[in-house]
């Protein structure tokens, strides 16, 4: 893949990633360390709880979401690293079994007020399961490396 800066970006872009299958024993194994809460390390209190099943936490969807996003490279060279996430809605449970994939549109791209060398992206993502279904959808705002010898110059011209 060959690596991007913002001007490489255009509003409307969209990414698609691999997946990811999320096993009964990666969700148990998270909740444990992260979100010991037992509809996610306890099989049979799941199962006879308010999801009639074994979920995984939000946050592991998340985790995963980032995981994923991060294995395509798009932002591997220009990555400065994300002010925080916006609302974040949690459409439906992930289950064992389920194969996550993460759909990334560019929404927003506007260079920064006060530093030359960087641009700001905010992205919208939409984690879904094998059935096409949304489990997570959120924006993220990501700050973005300008291409070296553009950011150089509008330096120079400062």
């Amino acid at each position: 893949m060959t690596d991007r800066y913002y001007e490489d970006f255009k509003v409307g872009d969209r990414f698609t990633s691999g997946g990811l299958t999320i096993t009964e024993a990666a969700i148990i194994d998270f909740a444990r360390q992260w979100d010991p809460q037992p509809f996610h390390i306890d099989i049979e209190f799941a199962r006879k709880w308010a999801y009639g099943g074994l979920i995984a936490s939000g946050m592991h969807t998340m985790a995963a979401t980032l995981r994923l996003w991060l294995d395509l490279g798009v932002f591997r060279a220009c990555s400065l690293g994300s002010p925080g996430i916006g609302e974040a809605q949690f459409a439906r449970p992930v289950r064992p079994g389920d194969t996550l994939r993460v759909v990334t549109d560019i929404v927003e791209l506007r260079l920064s007020a006060s530093k030359p060398d960087r641009g700001i992206a905010r992205v919208r993502q939409v984690t879904i399961n094998q059935q096409g279904e949304a489990v997570l959808e959120q924006e993220t705002t990501v700050f973005l490396k300008r291409r070296p010898a553009l950011a150089a110059g509008v330096a120079l011209r400062s």
